[in-house]
């Protein structure tokens, strides 16, 4: 079995990207995406992202899905949705300045502002953050809207979080000082929280000031990564809902900077690189 592949990454959170024509077998995509992402038996990534187009007259222009590195289908990623609208640019198959892309989250508009080599950066229109619990999901009895500050049981102790929905769920932890988080313990308990019945991402922000927030990431489904799109969104979300920063600022990443803006309309626009890193061919055969 031959696939050809790019592979592609956003602020250090990457990706194997497969036209949905080069798959013979989509169906079994789920387990060979943990197979393709593992580190030192695979090709390696956070995710791997199956593209289609879709026909004339759609809502959108292009298909997205998304496996995480564990084999889970998520709903969508910010860093993965630039990654494929780079994708779509480097290899010729969409040559307009804007793309629609539709997720499992809805369709997302991608716009690409500047191009150089094999780095591009897009500005994404991130949709509408659901913020009441239900819509999360987090099961809370009575249902809140927002759920700001809310006591979470972690290991033993209370965990003050902000939760809410950008597609995808998500948890954020206000933090003073990373070394003193065990991130790698607690990200993991909140990911998988009985209170989050489809698990979720978990974001620990320190507040620089009003425009400038620091991000560490425990993905659902992945782990630590350097960074996340949907992840610096809800970081964002999570400090204005909590009167900690102004609605656009900097989120600053292990691997660099988004610029985040919560518009007056409600939606959310993030604006970030994505850097086409290789192509290749994905040749041995699948071993159950």
């Amino acid at each position: 079995m031959r696939v050809p592949f790019h592979k592609l990454q956003a602020l250090g959170n990457d990706f194997i990207v497969v036209a949905r024509e080069d798959l013979p077998e989509e169906d079994r995509l789920a387990r060979w995406a943990a197979r393709w992402c593992h580190r030192h038996l695979g090709i390696g990534a956070d995710g791997v992202i199956l593209v289609a187009p879709l026909p004339t007259g759609a809502e959108a222009d292009f298909e997205m899905r998304l496996w995480n590195a564990d084999g889970t289908e998520a709903e969508i990623s910010g860093n993965g949705i630039r990654c494929l609208a780079a994708y779509l640019l480097f290899t010729g198959r969409w040559r307009e300045p804007s793309v629609r892309i539709r997720t499992k989250a809805g369709v997302r508009h991608v716009e690409c502002l500047r191009h150089e080599g094999t780095r591009f950066e897009f500005l994404t229109d991130m949709g509408t953050p659901a913020l009441a619990s239900d819509a999360i999901p987090m099961v809370l009895e009575p249902a809140r809207s927002p759920v700001v500050g809310f006591p979470l049981r972690v290991r033993d102790r209370d965990v003050r979080v902000t939760a809410c929905s950008l597609g995808n769920p998500h948890c954020v932890v206000f933090v003073e000082n990373f070394a003193a988080v065990e991130i790698p313990e607690i990200g993991p308990a909140i990911e998988r929280h009985p209170l989050f019945p489809e698990r979720t991402n978990v974001e620990f922000v320190r507040v620089r000031d009003r425009q400038n927030l620091e991000l560490r990431m425990w993905e659902r489904g992945v782990g630590e990564t350097l960074s996340s799109g949907t992840g610096a969104s809800a970081a964002l979300v999570a400090a204005v809902l909590n009167g900690l920063a102004e609605r656009e600022a900097w989120v600053h990443t292990l691997a660099g900077a988004l610029r985040v803006h919560w518009r007056s309309d409600d939606r959310i626009t993030v604006v970030g690189t994505a850097d086409v890193v290789f192509r290749g061919e994905w040749v041995s055969e699948f071993v159950e």
